[in-house]
């Protein structure tokens, strides 16, 4: 679990990065979209940790190579523990949101923002919300440390 939880904290640093320095100078929908793809990455990490201790437990036998069906599995596993299954649905919907049409709105400036519609609802990234995400996934990341590291 040590080395999934070292990859997620790699990627916290990038956010970190991305969202303190980079948006702060460029301001563009694409910096915003790169955090959005790096808390994706952070909870696939956390989750791929979670299904190794799974199998090294014996909860487990076969670990699929889709990401969905791999989902489904630590829900399984793990559906006492709301915090996980709660991290699950967030990425799920991040997903959705990254695969979504959208358009672009304030680039270069202090109220950039990506409005997405997904479902037939519009969903609106701005750098309030992508810093919200990120101090929502480090908060994950200490828990997950906490309480399932080895």
């Amino acid at each position: 679990m040590k080395d999934y939880l070292d990859d997620a904290k790699e990627e916290l640093k990038r956010m970190d990065h991305l969202i303190y320095v980079s948006l702060k100078y460029t301001r563009t929908v694409d910096v915003l979209r790169s955090v959005v793809e790096r808390l994706m990455n952070c909870i696939d990490f956390i989750m791929d940790g979670l299904i190794d201790k799974a199998k090294k437990e014996g909860k487990i036998e076969d670990v699929p190579t889709q990401s969905g069906l791999r989902f489904n599995i630590v829900k399984d596993v793990y559906k006492d523990d709301k915090k996980i299954v709660d991290a699950i649905d967030f990425r799920q919907s991040l997903k959705k949101i990254m695969r979504a049409n959208y358009e672009k709105d304030q680039e270069f400036r202090r109220h950039v923002k990506m409005t997405a519609d997904v479902d037939g609802k519009e969903v609106i990234i701005n750098i309030d919300v992508v810093y919200e995400h990120f101090e929502y996934i480090k908060s994950f990341v200490e828990y997950i440390e906490e309480k399932y590291n080895d």
